[in-house]
């Protein structure tokens, strides 16, 4: 049995807690804030209810994995879930609006042809039919077996050229066609495979920045999130996400692991034979480990331990954004057609990466807004009253100068921008908070209130994570910054790949 010392209550510390403590490890997590969750939060006021970070699980059968392995109830007996269907609209600048099913292929290319044209849904199709390539060849590697120091098989995109033309001429009949190289980011994408439908161009460049990536420079396998989303669903947890984080605390005290909340843990102690030996407290103190796990933003470890990530090449600069949340309670009963999840689309996409990434003044930005309404009694004081949440893509560090009047400001883009979605919307506003990435920062301690997403394969590394175990023998990094990366579903699997190294060591080659 060892003792094990751990940084942050966040999904993936607490995935991996679970999973050691069962196996008959002492298990103690240090949370500098108040509570469990790291950005799974719910804000409650007046009888309202708000999921203040993910709105809809993906991929559940990881946590389904882990309760399954950790304890005698099974997910679904500790949480209810529901599945989004329809799974999203879609309003664009030009009134298209497109809802699609959940996990429906045929569905989806239905809706698609209705909003876009004939041949739409076919398009979309065979885009995702190359994603589908990208997650069958990336899977293993990317999400499910521990990143090596030095990952060059995932520096290549995985996704496929398109089919070439067919040929034209004698000569051209003779020789063949000439293959098509494969596109360099999803631009290229949208812009060589869908361009005869605009509107699956935009679809596609949304999944992107959804995910924080920068589709004029996300590798084109970025498809493969759109294709994981519709194939696997949308899930949605009674009471709000952060029921599931609630229930993965209750299960890590059924394994009896010990959580010192309000306890900032300020340094790793290392031994004279280098391994990590435990940490250091803020206000004097400590506690020796055997293995320390910290899920904590990279830069934070590397002050933590510095030489955590000596001998790790640096993965390439890149802008990670953060995130803005405007939680509207509604006077009115929620239309019975509602959503549970529309995306109104920005009327100046361009404009908007280019602020978001590029550094450019936020004058006359138009955001791309994400309008949550989901149905469930337990978010609403009672059935003539909604609560609405509005997420959109910003900067990270966005007003981190007290810009309170900008930030209220953008918030009134986004309430108009979701009247597009929910008509009359402002007009039945009780109250609102806006939330802004420092409100993010104060919560995870990420930079900037940067939120990570999901690692991907290609552009030569750059986008994926840490390594889950660092230079330090004995200390190893969990959740969203480390691999595989940022999502529920991700922080999931972090957790139960720090666990097999800790278990197995050098020789664990991943989930089975």
């Amino acid at each position: 049995m060892a003792e094990i010392a751990v940084i942050g209550a966040g999904m993936g510390a607490m995935a991996a807690s679970a999973r050691l403590a069962l196996a008959g490890h002492r298990v103690t997590v240090h949370e500098r804030s108040g509570t469990h969750g790291g950005g799974v939060r719910r804000l409650e006021r007046d009888g309202f209810g708000f999921d203040t970070g993910p709105g809809v699980l993906h991929l559940p059968a990881v946590y389904r994995d882990l309760f399954l392995k950790t304890g005698r109830r099974k997910l679904e007996k500790c949480v209810e879930l529901v599945p989004v269907d329809p799974a999203e609209r879609h309003v664009f600048p030009d009134g298209t609006a497109a809802t699609l099913p959940n996990a429906s292929r045929a569905g989806v290319v239905r809706a698609l042809d209705s909003a876009a044209g004939p041949g739409a849904g076919e398009a979309w199709t065979a885009l995702l039919d190359r994603g589908r390539r990208v997650w069958e060849a990336a899977r293993r590697p990317l999400v499910e077996e521990p990143l090596p120091a030095d990952p060059g098989v995932l520096a290549a995109d995985f996704y496929p050229a398109a089919p070439p033309p067919p040929a034209r001429g004698l000569l051209r009949r003779l020789r063949g066609p000439r293959p098509a190289a494969p596109p360099a980011t999803v631009a290229d994408v949208g812009a060589g495979e869908l361009g005869a439908y605009p509107v699956l161009g935009a679809l596609l460049a949304q999944h992107a920045l959804a995910y924080g990536f920068d589709p004029r420079h996300a590798p084109a396998g970025t498809a493969m999130l759109p294709y994981v989303q519709e194939t696997f669903g949308g899930w949605y947890v009674r009471g709000g996400i952060r029921a599931l984080a609630d229930a993965l605390y209750e299960r890590c005290l059924e394994r009896r692991i010990e959580f010192a909340f309000g306890t900032e843990v300020v340094a790793v102690r290392v031994g004279a034979d280098g391994r990590a030996a435990g940490v250091e407290l803020a206000g004097g103190g400590g506690a020796d480990a055997d293995a320390v796990i910290a899920g904590v933003p990279r830069a934070r470890l590397a002050e933590l331990a510095p030489g955590a990530y000596a001998d790790v090449a640096p993965r390439a600069v890149r802008a990670v954004p953060a995130r803005m949340t405007v939680c509207l309670a509604l006077r009115g009963a929620r239309d019975g057609d509602a959503v549970h999840r529309t995306v109104v689309h920005s009327p100046d996409a361009a404009g908007e990466l280019a602020w978001i990434f590029d550094g450019r003044p936020e004058t006359d930005v138009s955001p791309t807004v994400t309008v949550l309404r989901p149905d469930d009694p337990a978010l609403r004081p009672d059935d003539g009253h909604e609560a609405v949440t509005l997420t959109a893509v910003v900067p990270a560090g966005a007003w981190a100068d007290g810009g309170e009047k900008a930030a209220e400001a953008f918030a009134d883009l986004m309430v108009a921008a979701a009247g597009r979605a929910v008509p009359g919307l402002a007009e039945r506003v009780l109250w609102r908070e806006v939330r802004t990435p420092a409100d993010i920062a104060a919560e995870t301690g990420a930079p900037g209130g940067a939120v990570p997403g999901p690692a991907l394969a290609g552009a030569g590394g750059a986008y994926l994570a840490q390594p889950n175990a660092t230079a330090v023998p004995g200390l190893y990094a969990v959740g969203g910054w480390s691999h595989p990366g940022g999502g529920l579903a991700h922080a999931g699997m972090s957790g139960a790949l720090v666990a097999g190294l800790i278990m197995e060591g050098a020789d664990f080659r991943g989930s089975r």
